[in-house]
């Protein structure tokens, strides 16, 4: 899978796009409700549960730090 996001171009991963693409996915009977999507950030595990929750596995990584500075407010 791969990502697109508006004002910053392709991402390395989306949790909650690769969610509904593999709900997508099952409604349009491609898969099972378990499967891997790979995306440039690492491989996610997805289950739709028959409950309807959805269930992500997989990496998480620190891709960037950065400071904010906010004025005093009244």
């Amino acid at each position: 899978m791969r990502v697109w996001e508006r004002g910053s171009g392709e991402t390395w991963a989306c949790g909650t796009g690769a969610c509904a693409s593999a709900v997508a996915a099952v409604l349009n009977g491609l898969t099972e409700r378990k499967v891997t999507a790979h995306l440039r950030g690492g491989d996610l595990q997805l289950e739709w549960s028959e409950a309807g929750d959805v269930f992500m596995t997989g990496p998480a990584a620190s891709v960037f730090e950065g400071e904010i500075d906010v004025p005093n407010l009244p």
